[in-house]
């Protein structure tokens, strides 16, 4: 059974009042929300805070869920406006760097060098929230443009030129740190 009937399934028996079902769904859905809500707010320790807080909210509004097939964007809204409070609330107590839309000259991709995911995690630090939140969704969660459009609320082709800009800026960051281009 492929991953997205499974979880479809699993979803129909949490909302038919299975504990078992809930834990094998929690399981499964866990570790990709982790690392969407950690790649957001930059931190191990707020990440656990804010999934749980998700976690809180689905097991309340999961039996109003009536596309089970749509769980994954469902959940990742859920972490997506939570993630969004939490950045509201640290940002208004401290100052964010801003990260300048410098002119760097925009060629294609080098496949001769490829970064290390610590490189990578640094970079997407300095971006500003909604960019980094579509290269996270996109490539690092791999979710496909039309879910990554559902999740955030734009149409598909605002995903696009919000991935072409956040590529063009993380790479002005790690540019800008000493990375090569």
């Amino acid at each position: 059974m492929d991953e997205d009937r499974r979880g479809e399934l699993l979803v129909v028996r949490c909302q038919l009042g299975e504990r078992e079902a809930f834990d094998e769904l929690v399981r499964l859905w866990h570790p990709p929300l982790w690392r969407y809500v950690r790649g957001m707010v930059g931190s191990s320790h707020v990440a656990d805070d804010v999934v749980q807080e998700v976690w809180v909210a689905a097991v309340r509004g999961l039996p109003r869920l009536r596309q089970p097939e749509r769980f994954a964007a469902w959940l990742f809204v859920i972490a997506r406006r939570a993630v969004t409070d939490h950045l509201r609330r640290a940002y208004t107590a401290v100052e964010v760097p801003a990260v300048a839309d410098a002119g760097v000259a925009d060629g294609g991709d080098s496949p001769d060098r490829v970064l290390n995911s610590v490189e990578i995690e640094a970079g997407l630090s300095w971006l500003p929230p909604p960019e980094r939140e579509v290269l996270i969704l996109f490539h690092l969660q791999d979710l496909p443009l039309a879910t990554v459009a559902e999740i955030l609320g734009v149409p598909p082709g605002t995903v696009k030129s919000r991935l072409h800009r956040a590529r063009r800026l993380l790479r002005d960051v790690l540019v800008e740190r000493g990375h090569e281009a």
